[in-house]
């Protein structure tokens, strides 16, 4: 079904990505959820970490598990994420362990443990005491995902995970907080690391430096449940909030990033929709894994681009002509494409004249019912939409946070790269990246359109 985005099994979903990179190489440690019978339900079946690795994002070795799901009397029945870095000579593991037991007779059933490995494939699971639960005023069932670094400047560790004050879960006292260890077994509790009661909860918190600028990711799930980031010159902030603080819309969870020593990517994971496939529905738990590497702006603020290899695995390439769009008081469209299939690249420039309001991508479109899927870019709105066009009866897709920031400086000039990997769907315009997933297959047309002006579209090329 899929040819360029990985999923190990096909009645397996990937869940949270703990990568880690080291000398091209990335280490995938991942859940891998059966659904059986759906994700994160109350009979289903419990996950541990998975293993794959890839030098390239193209061939992908399966080690299978890394660390294996436990018993009903495990701490960790369940293995929530966290972190993998390399220590003391050891590749060591702090991770997220849930016992369903422990949270229905009320005791803290998410607590952090410790794993370590010396070949990167198995851990020796649970290698010390229970380890770091919940402290005092905080929620003991939601207290996961730590993020271990090395803090060079203090010649110490730095552990920071997601959580929230104890009491109710509508209020907004999601917040990272942090421990410090010399040896990485006394873990002194500094209480809350970021705190900007905005969001219900926090999670999946990591922690970086590129350049001058440190950088604190998290994902949030109560606003828009995006991946969001804040920047700063010093590890323990304070932290800035960028204009445009997320990564993509609604359809890119929990991502979290590694350095192999040449790039730093970002690995996160495109949600499927309940009850199986359609628009309308809302997006669930796991789905499947996307990488987009990270690129710094000279401002300091983070671009996402796909990496070249996953272009370069579409071979057949073919040149679409320069050609111009121009309509004073409405809309005109040209189909570039037909056959497209289910997986292919487009590539192309975009110039927009200063009375241009609209460009739109429009892809699987039907010729005689002019239905189709639409990534719409407006410098009117500011913003990169996706959505099913046209839109009747209205609705046709739940699509509530699949939509981008789109500076209209961006607009007059853009490169726009469209992937299509079956039901997956990625835009990235200027280094903004709106990733979608959309399950009909309206026809088999590509096609462009511009509203309000002039819009020339060059170096136009199709690959499949």
């Amino acid at each position: 079904m899929y040819k360029v985005f990985y999923k190990p099994e096909k009645d397996k979903w990937m869940g949270d990505i703990m990568p880690f990179g080291k000398d091209g190489k990335f280490y995938l440690y991942h859940q891998r959820d059966p659904r059986k019978p759906g994700p994160l339900t109350d009979n289903d079946e419990p996950f541990g970490w998975s293993l794959s690795t890839t030098t390239d994002f193209v061939n992908y070795e399966d080690h299978g598990d890394a660390i294996p799901a436990g018993d009903a009397e495990d701490p960790a029945q369940w293995i929530y994420a966290g972190s993998v870095f390399e220590a003391q000579g050891k590749i060591q593991a702090f991770y997220t362990g849930y016992n369903k037991k422990a949270e229905q007779e009320g005791r803290a059933s998410q607590v952090l443990l410790h794993g370590i490995s010396t070949d990167y494939e198995h851990f020796q699971k649970n290698v010390d005491k229970l380890l770091l639960p919940a402290q005092k005023g905080y929620d003991k069932t939601d207290w996961r995902d730590p993020w271990v670094i090395w803090d060079s400047d203090k010649q110490e560790y730095l552990l920071i995970l997601g959580t929230r004050l104890a009491g109710p879960k509508s209020k907004l006292t999601g917040r990272i907080v942090s421990f410090t260890s010399k040896d990485l077994k006394n873990w002194d509790f500094k209480g809350d690391f970021y705190a900007p009661n905005l969001y219900t909860g926090l999670e999946m918190p990591d922690l970086f430096k590129m350049g001058d600028w440190w950088y604190l990711l998290y994902t949030e799930y109560s606003e828009q449940s995006k991946t969001r980031y804040r920047m700063s010159k010093n590890i323990n902030g304070p932290w800035i909030k960028p204009r445009d603080d997320a990564f993509d819309g609604r359809a890119y969870y929990a991502a979290r990033t590694a350095f192999d020593g040449q790039r730093r990517v970002l690995f996160g994971w495109v949600p499927t929709r309940e009850k199986g496939q359609g628009d309308m529905v809302n997006w669930e738990w796991g789905g499947t894994y996307v990488p987009l590497e990270l690129v710094q702006r000279e401002d300091g603020t983070l671009a996402t681009k796909l990496p070249d290899e996953l272009t370069e695995q579409f071979t057949t390439k073919t040149k679409i002509s320069d050609f111009t769009l121009e309509n004073s008081a409405g809309r005109t469209e040209k189909v570039i494409a037909h056959d497209v299939g289910r997986h292919f690249v487009l590539d192309m420039d975009v110039e927009c004249s200063d009375k241009a309001s609209d460009v739109a991508v429009r892809l699987f479109k039907n010729l005689k019912t002019d239905e189709s899927y639409q990534y719409l870019l407006t410098k009117d709105d500011q913003r990169l939409i996706f959505d099913k066009s046209p839109e009747w009866p209205w609705f046709q897709m739940m699509n509530k946070g699949l939509d981008r920031p789109l500076p209209e400086t961006n607009f007059k000039k853009m490169h726009i790269k469209l992937m299509v990997d079956n039901d997956i769907f990625i835009l990235v315009a200027n280094g903004i990246s709106l990733i979608a997933r959309g399950y009909q297959k309206f026809g088999d047309n590509l096609a462009v359109a511009a509203a309000n002006g002039k819009v020339e579209f060059k170096n136009i090329e199709l690959r499949k």
